[in-house]
């Protein structure tokens, strides 16, 4: 009978009602803030193109290229073989890993690519950083 009394009374104090639509307001909003940032069970596209990804390479090895002793100015083109990939769950709806795309071809113009110890080196930076054979590196002196 107690517990009855104290019930009512929190409904005739308005409280319960306060609290419970306080919770009501929140659940919408949240709700609300899922749907608008698109934080769902979908599965998602790609988080970046393929053009993305090759100008993103393109300047980090260009970067790291002209601190290296010799090269002076360069200038890097990588050629590309497929889209990137997801990799998905049997039922289509939890990614678990991105496949990069591969890269086919690398041209690199620098003011040192007549240089037989800078293009040695040039070499091995980019062999090693994409992780492709030496049959796949041009270089070249930058006019």
């Amino acid at each position: 009978m107690q517990k009855n009394q104290s019930l009512k009374n929190m409904f005739k104090d308005g409280k319960l009602t306060n609290i419970v639509i306080v919770c009501l307001v929140l659940g919408v909003a949240l709700i609300f803030l899922s749907s608008v940032t698109g934080f769902n069970s979908e599965p998602e596209e790609s988080s970046y193109s393929v053009s993305e990804y090759k100008e993103s390479m393109q300047n980090s090895l260009q970067n790291m290229l002209t601190q290296i002793e010799g090269v002076g100015e360069a200038s890097v083109l990588l050629t590309i073989e497929n889209s990137a990939e997801g990799v998905y769950l049997e039922n289509n709806s939890t990614k678990t890993k991105e496949i990069e795309p591969v890269i086919r071809g690398v041209v690199v113009a620098c003011d040192g690519g007549d240089d037989i110890i800078v293009t040695e080196r040039v070499l091995n930076v980019v062999t090693k950083a994409l992780n492709i054979s030496s049959a796949k590196v041009c270089i070249t002196k930058l006019k």
